[in-house]
């Protein structure tokens, strides 16, 4: 178990470096995955697609993080989402 949350955890540091980019370029979307309801926030500027592929965006570009998780609070206010 332990190696796995190694694992995981060396993988998000490796992800996060590979993905640092300008915020001029940053886009940021609402993701929601099928069959939960659950949103998150994706960064567009991440080199690979979220995984499993059983997710639709449900908010346009947005600029910034900060811009993109008030869109997902007003998505949840709107019952969109549930988390």
């Amino acid at each position: 178990m332990r190696q796995v949350t190694a694992l995981c955890a060396a993988a998000g540091i490796a992800l996060s470096a590979i993905a640092t980019v300008s915020p001029a370029e940053a886009a940021f979307h609402i993701i929601k995955w099928s069959g939960n309801d659950l949103c998150q926030v994706w960064d567009e500027s991440v080199p690979t697609k979220p995984w499993p592929d059983n997710y639709k965006a449900v908010s346009r570009p947005v600029a910034s993080f900060d811009g993109a998780v008030a869109v997902k609070a007003h998505l949840l206010k709107k019952g969109v989402c549930k988390i």
